[in-house]
């Protein structure tokens, strides 16, 4: 159980090489927050800084109100879960779990009962005298988590802890941490990922980061229907949402934009007369678009299809050199490929960011 606050955090290599600055972050006590960001944007690093396993160059790192910059790893109360399980082949189970506390030299009886407690909340009671190999990778994957749990740590580090399994597995072990998390209510958790589902599913808030800091920060339906930039916008959800370039033309409590590449929107935007002519880029998430006989906000030729099953990816032409934009149709949408559609979008749904910032309107 434990708050966590960054303040003015930064992280150089060499003296010159900067790769994260001005992270600032309050973690509550019971929250599960969730890292993303494209590669090579600093969200592992930033886990080990906050794990101890990288110096922190700048700003301040504090568990419980308690500076932590110069605590070794071992006394920030801080339990980590890899990419690979890490799990010692010769033993069991119920050994691997148990190792750590007998380092720490305590009783029979306390490490029996946090054995037998981690095993129960993971699901693991029948496998603990089984060998790593005897296991399936959720499993062992569990073993892992398992081994974090009987340490009672303040903080939980999960350094995308799924990337090493199959999709199945890793949708049924992406279960099960959401169970450990209800089963742990007040336990604090840190995870890192690239993979976006996990993001959106397991996230009390997520924190995208980009461009060496923080993008945003918010809730999982937050960052998806308020996006506050445009790389937000682009980054959650997927297919990315689609956007396009165009000029405010009519303003009030509804705003008109003119699209360069044709056609035009009405969106829940309110303008003053003085953001008439500006440069603006639209936002429409490709699930927002649906089909229409009548007012079409986009058109063109439909240049290629994804026929998925519960819904159809159709890819229509933008102008000569600009790759196409998307529409996420439900259901199974067959010989649209080559014909001309018309779309529209509900007012609602739409997003404007100013062309030259890239912030949200």
């Amino acid at each position: 159980m434990a708050d966590l606050k960054l303040t003015d955090v930064e992280k150089t290599y060499g003296g010159s090489v900067n790769v994260l600055n001005n992270i600032n972050l309050d973690i509550k006590t019971g929250e599960l927050i969730v890292f993303v960001g494209p590669s090579g944007c600093g969200k592992s690093t930033l886990l080990r800084m906050i794990a101890g396993l990288e110096k922190i160059t700048g700003g301040v790192l504090e568990i419980n109100g308690e500076e932590m910059n110069d605590i070794p790893p071992a006394q920030r109360g801080i339990a980590m879960v890899f990419q690979s399980y890490a799990l010692y082949p010769h033993m069991t189970v119920r050994e691997n779990m148990s190792f750590a506390l007998k380092i720490a030299k305590k009783s029979k009886a306390e490490i029996d009962e946090a054995v037998t407690r981690a095993a129960k909340i993971l699901q693991l009671d029948e496998y603990l005298d089984r060998l790593p190999k005897a296991l399936s990778g959720g499993q062992r994957q569990r073993v892992a988590i398992g081994r974090s749990i009987v340490r009672d740590p303040k903080v939980y580090l999960f350094d995308e802890p799924l990337s090493n399994l199959d999709a199945a597995l890793r949708v049924a072990t992406r279960i099960e941490i959401a169970r450990l998390k209800e089963a742990m209510p007040d336990s604090t958790m840190i995870y890192v990922t690239h993979d976006q589902v996990e993001a959106m599913t397991l996230a009390s808030r997520i924190v995208v980061l980009a461009n060496k800091g923080i993008a945003q920060v918010g809730t999982p339906l937050e960052l998806y229907e308020t996006p506050q930039n445009e790389f937000v916008a682009q980054f959650i959800g997927s297919p990315a949402m689609n956007l396009f370039a165009g000029e405010i033309v009519e303003t009030g409590a509804q705003t008109k934009i003119a699209l360069k590449n044709g056609g035009s929107a009405v969106c829940n935007l309110a303008t003053t007369d003085g953001d008439k002519g500006r440069t603006v880029n639209l936002g429409v998430r490709p699930e927002d678009l649906t089909l229409t006989d009548g007012d079409a906000v986009l058109s063109g030729d439909v240049s290629y299809t994804e026929a998925l099953g519960e819904v159809t990816l159709i890819y229509i032409d933008k102008a000569e050199g600009q790759d196409p934009y998307i529409a996420k149709l439900p259901g199974i949408h067959k010989n649209l490929r080559g014909t001309s559609v018309r779309l529209t979008a509900d007012p609602s749904k739409m997003h404007v960011f100013d062309a030259t910032t890239g912030l949200r309107m």
